[in-house]
Protein backbone atom coordinates (compact mmCIF):
# COMPACT_ATOMS: atom_id res chain seq x y z
CA UNK A 1 0.00 0.00 0.00
CA UNK A 2 1.21 3.58 -1.29
CA UNK A 3 2.08 6.37 1.44
CA UNK A 4 -0.05 8.84 1.35
CA UNK A 5 1.39 12.33 2.51
CA UNK A 6 -0.38 16.09 2.46
CA UNK A 7 1.83 17.08 -0.13
CA UNK A 8 2.77 16.02 -3.57
CA UNK A 9 5.29 16.80 -6.59
CA UNK A 10 4.92 20.05 -7.91
CA UNK A 11 3.41 21.49 -4.70
CA UNK A 12 5.05 25.16 -3.60
CA UNK A 13 6.01 24.44 -0.08
CA UNK A 14 7.66 26.25 3.22
CA UNK A 15 9.78 25.08 5.33
CA UNK A 16 8.47 25.44 8.72
CA UNK A 17 11.37 23.97 10.73
CA UNK A 18 14.96 22.43 10.80
CA UNK A 19 17.93 24.41 9.82
CA UNK A 20 16.07 25.71 6.20
CA UNK A 21 13.09 27.52 8.28
CA UNK A 22 11.52 29.97 6.46
CA UNK A 23 13.03 29.01 3.27
CA UNK A 24 10.14 28.38 -0.13
CA UNK A 25 10.35 26.16 -3.26
CA UNK A 26 8.87 23.92 -5.76
CA UNK A 27 8.71 20.10 -4.45
CA UNK A 28 10.68 17.60 -7.02
CA UNK A 29 10.54 14.36 -5.76
CA UNK A 30 9.10 12.63 -3.10
CA UNK A 31 11.25 9.80 -1.34
CA UNK A 32 8.55 7.81 0.34
CA UNK A 33 10.41 4.67 1.76
CA UNK A 34 11.97 7.71 3.74
CA UNK A 35 9.59 10.35 4.44
CA UNK A 36 11.10 13.13 2.66
CA UNK A 37 11.36 15.74 -0.22
CA UNK A 38 13.56 17.05 -2.46
CA UNK A 39 12.56 20.87 -3.22
CA UNK A 40 14.09 23.36 -5.27
CA UNK A 41 16.75 25.29 -3.80
CA UNK A 42 16.17 24.56 -0.41
CA UNK A 43 19.05 22.18 1.83
CA UNK A 44 21.44 22.39 -1.04
CA UNK A 45 24.35 19.57 -0.72
CA UNK A 46 27.56 19.57 -2.62
CA UNK A 47 28.42 15.64 -4.43
CA UNK A 48 32.06 15.10 -6.02
CA UNK A 49 31.48 12.93 -9.46
CA UNK A 50 33.55 11.41 -11.45
CA UNK A 51 33.85 11.90 -14.97
CA UNK A 52 31.47 9.43 -17.23
CA UNK A 53 32.60 10.04 -20.50
CA UNK A 54 32.25 13.13 -22.67
CA UNK A 55 28.96 13.68 -21.97
CA UNK A 56 29.06 14.05 -18.30
CA UNK A 57 32.30 15.85 -16.79
CA UNK A 58 33.08 15.06 -13.07
CA UNK A 59 33.43 17.78 -10.94
CA UNK A 60 31.81 18.96 -7.59
CA UNK A 61 27.99 19.65 -8.66
CA UNK A 62 25.43 21.07 -6.05
CA UNK A 63 22.36 19.69 -5.72
CA UNK A 64 18.97 19.30 -3.21
CA UNK A 65 19.30 17.49 -0.56
CA UNK A 66 16.38 16.34 1.32
CA UNK A 67 13.89 17.66 3.91
CA UNK A 68 11.51 15.81 6.08
CA UNK A 69 7.88 16.19 5.03
CA UNK A 70 6.85 16.76 8.92
CA UNK A 71 8.72 20.13 8.43
CA UNK A 72 6.65 21.32 5.17
CA UNK A 73 3.50 23.11 4.78
CA UNK A 74 1.69 24.37 1.68
CA UNK A 75 2.40 27.40 0.38
CA UNK A 76 -1.19 28.59 0.75
CA UNK A 77 -2.07 27.13 3.85
CA UNK A 78 0.93 28.60 5.47
CA UNK A 79 -0.12 32.09 3.98
CA UNK A 80 -3.65 31.76 5.94
CA UNK A 81 -2.41 30.68 9.25
CA UNK A 82 -1.04 32.37 11.79
CA UNK A 83 2.41 31.62 11.22
CA UNK A 84 3.26 33.58 8.33
CA UNK A 85 3.84 37.32 9.72
CA UNK A 86 0.88 39.40 8.76
CA UNK A 87 1.75 43.11 8.27
CA UNK A 88 -0.76 45.63 10.11
CA UNK A 89 -2.19 48.52 8.29
CA UNK A 90 -3.25 51.93 9.99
Amino acid sequence: MAQKFHVKRGDQVVVISGSHKGKTGKILELVASKQRARIEGVALVKRHTKPQGEQKPGGIIEREGTVHVSNLMKQADYDSSKRAKKTEVK
